[in-house]
């Protein structure tokens, strides 16, 4: 970790990578990229709060999902609570404990895929920590430009034409 500091670290995960172009002949309107990296974080009596924030500039969809919280190497017998703080569907600031670990009965917790909007704000509101919070930060961007390639390939698909279903003929004297 960078001198004791809260740290983001990210690396891409090459089997999370995703183009989706046309699936069983269906065309798909726009290409889908999905990207996933690692998160983590380290909340502890030095850096008792973290902010995972993005560029609000990009036309990317972004999703933090946590997997764990736990309490590592260093931590004492007390209540350490974690909490989020996020904003709602009225867009207003709300801050939720999500996490109250202690070494002694729960040093750590699974929150399975819990997913939050950026911009989130994790703090440890009591305790000395240290506490590691890991997840995944998801991006998913919907590709409108088309390449020339692809128009063209509409366009020839647009020229085809399909016959209509005939009903099959009946034969006398067959069973």
């Amino acid at each position: 970790m960078a001198a004791g500091a809260a740290a983001a670290l990210a690396f891409l995960n090459q089997e999370s990578r995703a183009r989706a172009g046309g699936v069983g002949g269906l065309r798909v309107p726009a290409p889908v990229t999905m990207d996933s990296f690692f998160f983590g974080c380290e909340l502890s009596g030095h850096t008792r709060s973290f902010t995972f924030k993005v560029e609000e500039e990009d036309d990317m969809e972004h999703v933090l999902a946590l997997n764990m919280l736990c309490l590592t190497e260093g931590a004492t017998d007390e209540c350490n609570v974690v909490e989020v703080v996020a904003r709602d569907h009225d867009n207003q600031e709300i801050a939720v404990p999500v996490a109250n670990l202690r070494l002694s009965c729960q040093p750590m917790l699974s929150v399975d895929d819990f997913q939050l909007q950026p911009p989130v704000t994790f703090r440890l509101k009591s305790g000395s920590g240290p506490v590691r919070i890991t997840g995944r930060h998801q991006i998913v961007c919907i590709n409108n430009d088309l390449s020339e390639e692809e128009s063209d390939d509409e366009s020839e698909e647009d020229e085809i034409k399909l016959c209509g279903i005939l009903p099959a003929k009946k034969h006398r004297g067959r069973p």
